[in-house]
């Protein structure tokens, strides 16, 4: 499934750049000055069947090429997500920080190929392969040649990712309960732990880098990262913070017809901001305290205005899956896959590319793929596909993961949750609703509206919607809302727990954050 704090370059189901591969014995030749991996080997890509995933995928590049789509084809690719309540399901995603256990360092991907590679060998997860920008440029470790760098996993519906700067992150297979989200979560937890911890690292549940500039973070070999990095300085100032810096929790969604998604859109959008206060996990930046209490969540208000923000438009009657998609063909594109490559098409027209009159690509028009990949380039704090992407909360615990899952399952798959929290947030004006998305950032819990009601008042009534949601789907799954009701009943969230120890027992150093947030086995 897939916002990443980075969401948006992450693979998913259409994306044409991977190839889920096996890998086949080959011959290799001998160079000298080998930098990265393991010892991958060259593989032959093989056809992919369809996943049932709602985060994509990596496909094939084989297969027939598709038709152009037309305008209404990509309205009903948002339309056909409906499914009745009994097939809704639960995708969890999270990123963590991979770091040095001696130096705090970040992760290479030296290591990074380690760990991915033994998820392969050790634990039978299928390898995602991208093959090597240029010929000659991908090495082993024992200095021969390759043509592919493994830059993720994937096994039973779930994905490993890489984000730009080596953030980790699982996106999950749709799960019927949340007790099948606390199993998959820890059973990824531990091998990717247990296999860093071989070459002396571990990892972080943290929305925001307390230590590392851009410049120290090393980049992933993905080639679309590249045409990213060389954007976002263009289109905003804190894009490659955005990129390298950050980590999130997301959960992913079900809806049954389009005044379903409606409703739920809304009432989420509106009060994304309350899971950031509660999930609030990043007030550090370069080894000191930033005075914010999720930077992540601020990152994104400078990122790029032309595909963030809090979407007050979804707020207007008209708003459904045909006013979404048109949102979508006027945000600009990034690039588009074709013949084994990315073409930068950074700030083109899309429905320049839909009319087939764009410059680099004269005549051509997207296919359904080109389409579902685009979605994934717009990122807002709720994001439309055939689900729906809440992308509001910081990177954080074991616990705090499942939590976010807890909190929206039961708030929007319970009709009397969801209409308890939308009368809470129904009459916000526009600028209400943009006041608490800002403010929180800085304010967190204790962000206050005109006449004293405060967000951590608003916190503890929503973690009480979604107990009695929880309650009524009688599976015993809201004991996975403690973490919520410690933070609403102390009123500290993890980023004030962290500000504490950095003013207490860390003597002013930040950069302890990383292994007071390592996840252990």
């Amino acid at each position: 499934m897939a916002q990443t704090c980075c969401g948006c370059y992450r693979p998913h189901r259409s994306s044409p750049v991977l190839s889920r591969v096996q890998p086949i014995k080959e011959k290799t030749t001998k160079k000298n000055n080998g930098i990265l991996g393991r010892n991958a080997q060259p593989s032959r890509i093989t056809k992919r069947g369809e996943m049932q995933k709602r985060n994509a995928a990596p496909p094939s590049e084989g297969g027939p090429k598709k038709p152009p789509a037309s305008r209404e084809e990509m309205i009903d690719f948002l339309r056909s997500g409906c499914k009745p309540k009994e097939n809704w399901r639960i995708g969890t995603e999270h990123e963590k920080f991979g770091f040095s256990l001696t130096d705090n360092s970040r992760m290479p991907y030296a290591v990074i190929d380690y760990v991915l590679s033994g998820l392969v060998e050790r634990y039978g997860w299928a390898p995602l392969n991208e093959k090597c920008p240029i010929i000659g440029s991908c090495t082993n470790a024992d200095g021969t040649v390759r043509t592919v760098n493994i830059i993720g996993a994937t096994k039973n519906g779930m994905n490993v990712t890489l984000e730009p700067g080596g953030q980790f992150e699982l996106s999950g297979a749709p799960l019927d309960t949340l007790h099948e989200t606390v199993e998959e979560t820890r059973a990824h937890i531990k091998q990717v732990c247990e296999l860093a911890a071989e070459k002396g690292y571990g990892f972080s549940g943290i929305g925001f880098d307390p230590k590392h500039s851009v410049e120290e973070v090393p980049m992933m070999p993905k080639g679309r990262y590249n045409i990213m990095k060389n954007y976002m300085p263009k289109v905003g100032t804190t894009g490659l913070d955005m990129m390298f810096r950050t980590c999130t929790i997301q959960v992913n969604v079900d809806f049954s017809s389009e005044a379903d998604m409606v409703k739920k859109f809304q009432t989420s959008l509106a009060l994304q901001p309350l899971a950031t206060a509660l999930f609030a996990n990043s007030p550090f930046k370069d080894g000191k305290d930033c005075n914010m209490c999720s930077l992540r969540s601020d990152v994104w208000k400078d990122t790029d205005n032309d595909r963030c923000g809090t979407l007050q438009w979804a707020f207007d009657d008209d708003f459904g899956f045909e006013k979404y998609a048109e949102y979508m063909m006027d945000v600009p594109m990034y690039f588009i896959y074709r013949n084994g490559g990315y073409i930068d098409v950074t700030g083109l027209s899309f429905r320049d590319f839909m009319a087939g009159t764009l410059k680099i690509l004269p005549g051509e028009k997207p296919t359904i793929d080109d389409w579902e990949q685009h979605l994934t380039t717009s990122f807002p704090e709720v994001r439309l596909k055939k689900y729906m992407e809440m992308r509001g909360a910081d990177g954080g615990s074991e616990e705090m993961i499942t939590a976010l899952s807890a909190f929206w399952v039961g708030i929007l798959y319970d009709e009397k949750s969801l209409d308890d929290a939308w009368s809470i947030c129904k009459n916000w004006t526009s600028e209400e609703r943009e006041w608490l998305r800002n403010d929180v950032t800085a304010n967190g819990l204790r962000s206050t509206f005109e006449g004293g009601m405060t967000c951590l008042d608003l916190c503890k009534k929503c973690v009480q919607f979604a107990e009695d949601g929880l309650k009524n789907r009688n599976l015993g799954e809201e004991k996975y809302l403690a973490p919520l009701w410690n933070i609403v009943n102390t009123g500290k969230s993890q980023a004030d727990i962290l500000r504490e120890k950095l003013h207490s027992e860390w003597n002013g150093d930040a950069t302890m954050a990383f292994k007071a947030t390592q996840y252990k086995v």
